[in-house]
């Protein structure tokens, strides 16, 4: 009787408190959810804390949030940052205990590991979500909601991981066909937590270990320093105990990329800088930023919605800038929050703050659910690919450089241009060194490098030459080099990337490579072309930036470097008015051994005007160049630069050394609107150029700018000049006098740089003069005044007084 009296009040609780029954049913399904992330004693880990903390909150991500700290003992009695959400302190594995190896990312796997052996609250949990610290979640992270499940944890998409596909896992896992591509986002059951964590580890050190297999075409780690150890680490450990994956691509979104229609990400992984019009933001120049502990500082805020909305006619794409300026707005937002609950004085009225406490941006960052497929991993290879990298072939990126601070500024300058382009696919230098040079060469981890023997001087010839080292290099990457990629853009140092450079948008095929043009190949229309291919009729007249199909650049790639040699052999006909080369000295013999190699196979170009500008001209009325290519000199008003003035200058190797800078976009007032364009490319270009450098230097952990003095930047502007007369020395012997006055001449129109600065300078000067003068005048003409006053004033009294006495 009890028991049944029992069961009823059991059944009328259950119909009257439905909520109650749920949350029973949950919790008798193991569904106590926990979140973990890690971090590092630092400013910079900590305002990635706040914003991330800020965004669970804000999401309604359910159950508890533990910050996992990873500190050296000598760290924590300066560190400011304790209080920041529930923190467990970590040891350090920063530097190995037992190698001495610098690799602070293998933390995360140790403070797991750490977590799961001392944290109670590693057994009152049933499901863990471990995220990174620079994300932002939009939604609630419910694991068995996105599909987990016990032996199948969910994960994003790290198609980079080309390491599951090669020698890479063979080596470190017992079971390479389970290794799956992922990262970013892992959400599991307690369960294979226990089982992984351990592995995670010990693989991460083991592929740290394993410096023979770093290089970029094994792992896909960009700058082939085996960086992205831990996250192999993570792969091959899920590997060895059996965990298969349900990949998602479309839960995290890197900021400026663009979400496929439809899906809402819930997680901003703002690793990658990234720009919203003339706006920017990357992590990296926020390094030493201490803005936790600076009272209502933000970062610099983004375009407000309503002149995005302006910005973008495609809507996918308009979305994408949208999720950018979400990202960075809830990360102000959580800064602020943070800077009142520690007491903070109220922050100062601003139009954008009003903005971040208005209802309007409440709506736009209001949780997000989600409501995409999640994809199953297979026992083949389970690759998740998105919808965009089905459709689109894969994509690498050539460009050759030699063993020198020249070519190294230019590498600096292309791959940070790289990085902010969104170009699919990988990036490869090819880097043609003498086994001399290469002794005390000091820039290897500037770019993913394969290196090539130097042709500079010819090996049969003796010819100097160093040009041929193009055509040299691509071919030996493509004999020592295995890749799947179906089309190859080859790019020149000297260049400047604005957007991705793809095949599909501009149309290249097999047969038809994409190229842009170069009219000053006169030799295709003269006997030059006769010469030196069976089919003149069609050679034409292209360079710098080509998209060639894999299959034609096999066929070709030979024979460029023979046809570059044999009109480099041909001296007969050097002359301008056979090659339009203006010194007359065989000098783009590689261009046209390039434009008569393809025309031996019949490959015929597409030619587009409106991918590459060099800075100084004059842009085609709406066409959005993506490539700077700054070969030439130019300027803007007093302002100039010359590649060629920086020959021997060692910007990348001396701390804090940059370019002169352009003027400030603002201060161009043309009122010819083309002109005007022209000046602000040009402006974009030196700016993106000392931008590289500047965060080349932060990344080289150089000192604080404060404490360098000015004789670093001064020598290398020494130096800079030293080499432009040099320069100009050389070409005054080698040219004929006709020309030694045409070059003269135009160099007369184009004032120096250092010339332009004196002359600044001393007009500066001037002016205070003018100021100090005409102030110590005023003075002058005051007390004159004055004193007159003062002396009227008194013969005044002294009449007065005369007369009383009268």
């Amino acid at each position: 009787m009890a028991a049944a009296i029992a069961c009823a009040v059991a059944a009328a609780l259950l119909v009257l408190c439905p909520a109650w029954a749920s949350a029973a049913a949950a919790v008798g399904e193991g569904r106590r959810l926990h979140t973990l992330f890690s971090v590092e004693c630092g400013d910079y880990f900590d305002w990635q804390a706040v914003g991330l903390l800020h965004s669970l909150r804000k999401a309604g991500q359910p159950g508890g949030v533990t910050r996992l700290l990873s500190c050296a003992e000598d760290q924590l009695p300066s560190y400011r940052g304790l209080r920041i959400g529930h923190t467990l302190q970590v040891p350090s594995f920063s530097r190995h205990p037992r190698t001495g190896d610098w690799y602070p990312a293998i933390n995360k796997p140790a403070g797991v590991v750490h977590w799961l052996k001392n944290s109670p609250e590693a057994d009152n949990v049933d499901w863990v979500v471990i995220l990174d610290a620079d994300q932002i979640v939009r939604g609630p992270i419910i694991p068995w909601e996105l599909g987990a499940e016990k032996g199948k944890p969910l994960a994003a998409y790290y198609g980079y991981l080309k390491g599951c596909d090669n020698i890479l896992a063979q080596l470190h896992t017992a079971h390479p066909e389970f290794c799956d591509k992922v990262g970013g986002i892992l959400a599991m059951h307690i369960d294979d937590l226990r089982a992984l964590a351990p592995l995670w580890l010990s693989k991460t050190e083991e592929v740290r270990q394993d410096k023979s297999h770093w290089s970029t075409n094994i792992t896909g780690d960009i700058y082939g320093m085996g960086w992205i150890s831990e996250m192999y680490g993570y792969a091959f450990g899920a590997a060895e105990v059996g965990l298969r994956h349900k990949i998602n691509d479309d839960i995290m979104i890197y900021p400026g990329y663009t979400p496929r229609p439809g899906i809402e990400p819930l997680i901003l992984h703002y690793g990658l800088p990234f720009n919203v019009g003339n706006w920017s933001f990357s992590k990296l120049e926020h390094h030493d930023d201490g803005i936790v502990y600076d009272c209502n500082r933000l970062f610099p805020p983004p375009p407000f919605p309503r002149e995005v909305e302006m910005m973008e006619p495609d809507p996918n794409v308009k979305r994408g800038l949208f999720l950018s300026i979400e990202c960075i707005n809830t990360l102000n937002e959580g800064l602020l929050l943070h800077h009142a609950s520690v007491g903070c004085p109220k922050a100062q009225w601003s139009k954008y703050l009003s903005f971040l406490k208005s209802r309007r941006f409440s709506e736009l960052t209001k949780p997000k659910y989600w409501t995409g497929e999640i994809v199953e991993s297979t026992m083949i290879q389970h690759v998740a690919l998105s919808k965009a990298n089905r459709e689109n072939p894969k994509i690498h990126t050539l460009f050759s450089t030699e063993c020198s601070s020249y070519f190294d500024w230019q590498t600096v300058g292309l791959m940070h241009s790289f990085r902010l382009s969104r170009q699919p696919g990988n990036i490869t230098r090819l880097l043609s060194c003498t086994d001399e040079d290469l002794k005390n060469y000091k820039g290897h981890d500037l770019a993913p490098t394969h290196y090539v023997p130097s042709m500079n001087r010819h090996p049969l010839t003796g010819d100097w030459y160093p040009a041929i080292n193009k055509p040299a290099a691509v071919l030996h990457w493509l004999n020592h080099v295995q890749t799947d990629a179906e089309f190859i853009v080859i790019l020149d140092a000297d260049m400047i990337m604005r957007g991705p450079i793809t095949p599909w948008e501009y149309g290249a095929k097999l047969g038809h490579p994409v190229s842009t043009p170069y009219e000053y190949l006169v030799g295709c229309d003269n006997i030059l072309a006769k010469i030196h291919t069976r089919n003149p009729s069609a050679c034409e007249k292209v360079g710098g930036v080509i998209i060639m199909h894999i299959e034609d650049l096999r066929r070709f790639a030979m024979l460029w470097l023979h046809k570059s040699e044999e009109v480099r052999a041909d001296k007969a006909h050097y002359a301008t008015n056979i090659t339009g080369d203006i010194y007359a000295s065989g000098w783009i013999s590689e261009m046209y051994g390039y434009s008569f190699a393809a025309a031996e196979i019949n490959l015929r170009h597409i030619i587009r005007k409106d991918i590459m500008i060099y800075p100084g001209y004059v842009p085609i009325p709406g066409a959005k160049y993506k490539v700077f290519h700054y070969g030439l000199r130019f300027g803007v008003g007093n302002w100039s630069f010359d590649k060629a003035d920086w020959r021997n200058a060692d910007v990348v190797n001396t701390c804090w050394a940059k370019f002169p800078e352009p003027p400030d976009p603002s201060t161009i007032m043309q009122e010819d609107l083309e002109a005007r364009e022209r000046d602000l490319l040009s402006i974009e270009c030196g700016r993106a150029l000392n931008k590289a450098l500047y965060l080349h230097h932060k990344r080289r952990n150089c000192p604080r700018l404060d404490t360098i003095q000015s004789t670093s930047s001064n020598k290398v502007e020494r130096i800079a000049r030293e080499s432009s007369r040099s320069r100009n020395r050389g070409k005054s012997e080698s040219m004929g006098s006709a020309r030694e006055k045409t070059v003269e001449r135009v160099a007369a129109t184009i004032p120096p740089v250092h010339r332009s600065r004196r002359l600044a300078r001393s007009s500066r000067m001037w002016i205070i003069a003018v100021w100090a003068l005409s102030i110590i005048v005023f003075l002058l003409v005051i007390s004159i005044f004055f004193t007159d006053r003062r002396r009227s004033a008194s013969r005044s009294r002294v009449s007065r007084s005369m007369k009383a006495h009268v």
